[in-house]
């Protein structure tokens, strides 16, 4: 006798494993300044500043982009978790001239086939005021929809890639082992909240 499986049992078996493994991936401490979920500002503050000093380590040029920049969204703690369907979400803090503007949430899913969970630093660049008001004045961003954003890439030395740092929006992922090179952020829903 042949069972068959319905779609709704899949989902719902996924959406239990990605909620166990995103679990299991906030539990595993702070590494290098991320890991865990911030609680409230001052936490959030810190880990973005720790993020942007392993960018700035990570990929030469970084740091004097974002000293050139008119904004920069800082989401320390993205933590994400997948069986099938996959989920991810963290806190994001603007800061534009050196101060905090406003603090935000980054939300993504995805389907395919995949396992696992991770944390990682999301890191977006405003290099014009254009690109940068849109985002402060949207009512909800969407990565891919309300702007194209430039993966952040090396050149051939090793820093940052004239194209990179000539784009209105670029991003950059960093992970527990160090910059991801060629990670796309599309897809990502970044929203307005109260901390």
């Amino acid at each position: 006798m042949q069972k068959s499986i319905s779609l709704r049992s899949v989902a719902l078996v996924s959406g239990l494993a990605a909620s166990l493994v995103m679990v299991g991936c906030s539990s595993t401490g702070q590494t290098q300044g991320q890991g865990s979920a911030p609680s409230n500002r001052a936490e959030l503050e810190s880990q973005a500043t720790a993020s942007l000093n392993r960018l700035y380590s990570a990929m030469p040029g970084t740091r004097e982009q974002v000293a050139k920049a008119k904004g920069v969204l800082v989401c320390p703690a993205v933590i994400g978790g997948s069986f099938v369907i996959g989920a991810e979400h963290g806190k994001c803090v603007l800061r534009s001239n050196g101060t905090s503007r406003g603090y935000y949430s980054t939300t993504a899913a995805s389907v395919g086939w995949q396992a696992g969970g991770q944390s990682k630093a999301v890191i977006y660049v405003f290099s014009t005021q254009d690109a940068y008001n849109k985002f402060v004045n949207s009512d909800g961003w969407s990565v891919g929809a309300d702007a194209g954003v430039a993966v952040g890439k090396a050149g051939a030395n090793g820093s940052i890639d004239t194209a990179t740092m000539n784009a209105p929006v670029s991003s950059y992922v960093l992970t527990n082992t160090g910059l991801e090179a060629g990670v796309s952020v599309q897809g990502s829903k970044i929203n307005k909240i109260s901390m």
